[in-house]
Protein backbone atom coordinates (compact mmCIF):
# COMPACT_ATOMS: atom_id res chain seq x y z
CA UNK A 1 0.00 0.00 0.00
CA UNK A 2 1.29 3.47 -0.75
CA UNK A 3 2.16 5.67 2.20
CA UNK A 4 -0.46 8.23 1.28
CA UNK A 5 -3.29 5.74 1.73
CA UNK A 6 -2.05 4.72 5.19
CA UNK A 7 -1.80 8.34 6.28
CA UNK A 8 -5.27 9.03 4.93
CA UNK A 9 -6.71 5.98 6.79
CA UNK A 10 -5.08 7.07 10.04
CA UNK A 11 -6.56 10.52 9.67
CA UNK A 12 -10.02 9.14 8.92
CA UNK A 13 -10.11 6.77 11.89
CA UNK A 14 -8.37 8.96 14.45
CA UNK A 15 -10.22 11.00 17.05
CA UNK A 16 -11.55 14.32 15.67
CA UNK A 17 -9.59 16.31 18.23
CA UNK A 18 -6.40 14.53 17.21
CA UNK A 19 -7.11 15.31 13.52
CA UNK A 20 -7.71 19.01 14.17
CA UNK A 21 -4.54 19.48 16.19
CA UNK A 22 -2.36 17.27 14.03
CA UNK A 23 -2.95 19.60 11.04
CA UNK A 24 -1.17 22.33 12.94
CA UNK A 25 1.68 20.07 14.02
CA UNK A 26 0.34 19.57 17.56
CA UNK A 27 -1.36 16.59 19.11
CA UNK A 28 -3.53 16.27 22.18
CA UNK A 29 -0.51 14.81 23.97
CA UNK A 30 1.53 17.96 23.15
CA UNK A 31 -1.16 20.11 24.73
CA UNK A 32 -1.32 17.89 27.81
CA UNK A 33 2.40 17.80 28.59
CA UNK A 34 3.72 20.57 26.39
CA UNK A 35 5.50 20.36 23.03
CA UNK A 36 8.82 18.56 22.98
CA UNK A 37 8.30 16.90 26.36
CA UNK A 38 8.08 13.18 26.86
CA UNK A 39 6.21 11.19 29.45
CA UNK A 40 8.27 10.87 32.60
CA UNK A 41 8.37 7.69 34.69
CA UNK A 42 7.46 9.64 37.84
CA UNK A 43 3.74 9.06 37.29
CA UNK A 44 4.29 5.32 37.19
CA UNK A 45 6.52 5.45 40.25
CA UNK A 46 3.87 7.40 42.12
CA UNK A 47 1.24 4.82 41.18
CA UNK A 48 3.47 1.93 42.28
CA UNK A 49 4.18 3.67 45.60
CA UNK A 50 0.47 4.17 46.26
CA UNK A 51 -0.26 0.53 45.43
CA UNK A 52 2.51 -0.70 47.74
CA UNK A 53 1.05 1.32 50.63
CA UNK A 54 -2.35 -0.25 49.96
CA UNK A 55 -0.80 -3.72 50.05
CA UNK A 56 0.99 -2.92 53.31
CA UNK A 57 -2.32 -1.92 54.84
CA UNK A 58 -3.71 -5.33 53.94
CA UNK A 59 -0.73 -7.22 55.40
CA UNK A 60 -1.41 -9.11 58.64
CA UNK A 61 -0.61 -6.99 61.67
CA UNK A 62 0.31 -8.54 65.00
CA UNK A 63 -2.34 -8.11 67.67
CA UNK A 64 -1.33 -5.41 70.18
CA UNK A 65 -1.89 -6.17 73.87
CA UNK A 66 -1.38 -4.67 77.30
CA UNK A 67 -0.58 -6.91 80.23
CA UNK A 68 -1.12 -5.35 83.69
CA UNK A 69 -0.22 -6.92 86.99
CA UNK A 70 2.54 -7.85 89.42
CA UNK A 71 5.73 -9.66 88.43
CA UNK A 72 5.83 -13.20 89.85
CA UNK A 73 9.02 -14.30 88.06
CA UNK A 74 11.46 -12.88 85.53
CA UNK A 75 14.57 -14.02 83.66
CA UNK A 76 16.34 -12.97 80.45
CA UNK A 77 13.83 -14.65 78.14
CA UNK A 78 10.43 -14.22 79.79
CA UNK A 79 8.43 -12.50 82.50
CA UNK A 80 5.44 -13.93 84.37
CA UNK A 81 2.78 -11.45 85.48
CA UNK A 82 -0.14 -12.14 87.82
CA UNK A 83 -3.13 -10.09 86.65
CA UNK A 84 -5.89 -8.61 88.81
CA UNK A 85 -8.09 -11.62 87.95
CA UNK A 86 -5.45 -13.99 89.37
CA UNK A 87 -4.37 -15.32 85.99
CA UNK A 88 -0.60 -15.68 85.38
CA UNK A 89 0.48 -14.48 81.92
CA UNK A 90 3.89 -15.38 80.50
CA UNK A 91 5.41 -12.79 78.13
CA UNK A 92 8.53 -13.34 76.02
CA UNK A 93 11.37 -10.83 76.38
CA UNK A 94 13.78 -10.00 73.56
CA UNK A 95 16.92 -7.86 73.44
CA UNK A 96 14.86 -5.06 71.85
CA UNK A 97 12.58 -4.66 74.90
CA UNK A 98 12.70 -1.24 76.55
CA UNK A 99 12.32 -1.03 80.32
CA UNK A 100 10.85 2.18 81.78
CA UNK A 101 10.98 2.68 85.54
CA UNK A 102 8.33 5.18 86.65
CA UNK A 103 10.41 6.29 89.66
CA UNK A 104 13.71 6.53 87.74
CA UNK A 105 13.24 7.41 84.04
CA UNK A 106 16.99 7.10 83.32
CA UNK A 107 17.13 3.50 84.54
CA UNK A 108 17.47 0.72 81.96
CA UNK A 109 17.18 -2.10 84.51
CA UNK A 110 14.37 -4.66 84.23
CA UNK A 111 11.69 -4.94 86.92
CA UNK A 112 12.02 -7.29 89.89
CA UNK A 113 9.60 -9.79 91.43
CA UNK A 114 6.81 -7.88 93.18
CA UNK A 115 6.97 -4.80 90.90
CA UNK A 116 3.79 -3.52 89.24
CA UNK A 117 4.03 -3.62 85.44
CA UNK A 118 2.20 -2.51 82.35
CA UNK A 119 3.62 -4.41 79.40
CA UNK A 120 3.05 -3.30 75.82
CA UNK A 121 3.18 -6.50 73.79
CA UNK A 122 2.16 -8.11 70.52
CA UNK A 123 0.74 -11.56 69.86
CA UNK A 124 2.07 -13.40 66.83
CA UNK A 125 -0.84 -14.90 64.88
CA UNK A 126 1.23 -17.88 63.73
CA UNK A 127 2.49 -19.28 67.02
CA UNK A 128 0.20 -17.33 69.42
CA UNK A 129 3.16 -16.18 71.55
CA UNK A 130 3.02 -12.85 73.38
CA UNK A 131 6.22 -10.79 73.01
CA UNK A 132 6.94 -7.61 74.98
CA UNK A 133 8.04 -4.39 73.29
CA UNK A 134 7.97 -1.98 76.27
CA UNK A 135 7.78 -2.81 79.99
CA UNK A 136 6.60 0.09 82.17
CA UNK A 137 6.99 -0.59 85.87
CA UNK A 138 7.12 0.89 89.33
CA UNK A 139 8.86 -0.87 92.19
CA UNK A 140 6.58 -2.83 94.50
CA UNK A 141 5.57 -0.94 97.60
CA UNK A 142 7.29 -1.79 100.85
CA UNK A 143 4.67 -2.70 103.47
CA UNK A 144 4.37 -0.05 106.19
CA UNK A 145 6.09 -0.86 109.48
CA UNK A 146 3.78 -2.31 112.18
CA UNK A 147 2.46 0.15 114.78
Amino acid sequence: MPKGIIAMARQMYSHPVDRDHSRHGHTVFDHAVGPGRSRSPSGGILLLTALSFCLLALAPVPELLHVLGIVTSIDEKHIDVKTAKGQVVSVLLTKQVKYKNKNNPKSLDPPAVGDRVIIEASRDEKNKKVTATVVHYSPGSIPPPPR
